[in-house]
């Protein structure tokens, strides 16, 4: 066996595996976004539910597409597609979660009191 041929095969791995990350990342954005009353999107003060479906279903669109195409790498629409769903999960879902608890009124700097 070549040194050359088992680099590519470690190099096509390890691509599919980031991939895999990118595509489960991407629907899990997509399936939050869709769980979540349109209200409490304005209410959290972020963009409509219908913009955040759009930006989440397109990036898990994009990140389907280069998986099943055996794209080599992410590319420039994977890198935005990752980071769309990234930006939704960590600022828009626990924005829209917290205007849909109604808000724990008894919770201090360092926690509930």
């Amino acid at each position: 066996m070549d040194g050359k041929f088992l680099i590519a095969i470690v190099t096509n791995a390890v691509y599919f595996i980031l991939g895999l990350v990118a595509v489960v990342l991407e629907l899990w954005a997509f399936v939050d976004c869709l769980r979540h009353r349109p209200t409490l999107f304005v209410a959290a003060s972020k963009r409509t539910k219908t913009f955040w479906l759009a930006l989440t279903g397109v990036a898990f669109a994009i990140g389907a597409l280069t998986l099943l195409s055996g794209g080599s790498g992410l590319g420039l629409f994977g890198i935005a597609a990752v980071t769309a769903s990234c930006v939704y999960l960590a600022d828009v879902r626990p924005a829209v979660r917290e205007a849909g608890s109604g808000g724990n009124r008894n919770v201090g700097p360092y926690g509930p009191w």
